[in-house]
């Protein structure tokens, strides 16, 4: 996950550079005599990270727009506070100092997604950043097996 201007500046050359070698290798396979189809397989690794790449710049550049996924049952919340953070324009150090804590454990946390954390953590950090949440709640009946 990108989490800094630094970090989506330094995977947009990792794109770009990866497009080079995509299109070099595909080059060097066809000269060897291999099909389209031989290519695409061998390329089929290469692509699929390349994809990933890409994925990962279009998620950031969402959330820098603000244009945040429901977050849903709570299971992508550290993912969620992090994309907050970057969407106020809030450096890690900065929340750090809001928090009184570290830039290392604020760093240390976010690597790891806040997996685990408490709601009254979470809400520390969401009040840091000025944001407040609306919730809704729905209920989805379970399917009944026909019988």
């Amino acid at each position: 996950m990108i989490r800094t201007e630094h970090e989506y500046q330094e995977m947009l050359k990792r794109v770009d550079q990866d497009n080079i070698f995509i299109q070099s290798q595909a080059k060097h396979f066809l000269e060897m005599g291999l099909t389209e189809e031989q290519v695409n397989h061998a390329l089929e690794p290469s692509l699929s990270f390349h994809a990933q790449l890409i994925d990962e710049v279009q998620y950031y550049e969402r959330i820098k727009r603000g244009d945040f996924e429901a977050l849903t049952n709570l299971s992508d919340l550290g993912r969620f506070l992090i994309g907050l953070r970057m969407y106020r324009g809030i450096s890690q150090s900065e929340l750090a100092r809001q928090l009184n804590v570290s830039e290392a454990q604020v760093s240390r946390d976010e690597r790891n997604e806040y997996h685990g954390i408490s709601v009254e953590k979470a809400q520390k950090i969401i009040s840091a950043l000025d944001i407040t949440l609306e919730t809704k709640v729905k209920y989805i009946p379970p399917l009944r097996a026909a019988g």
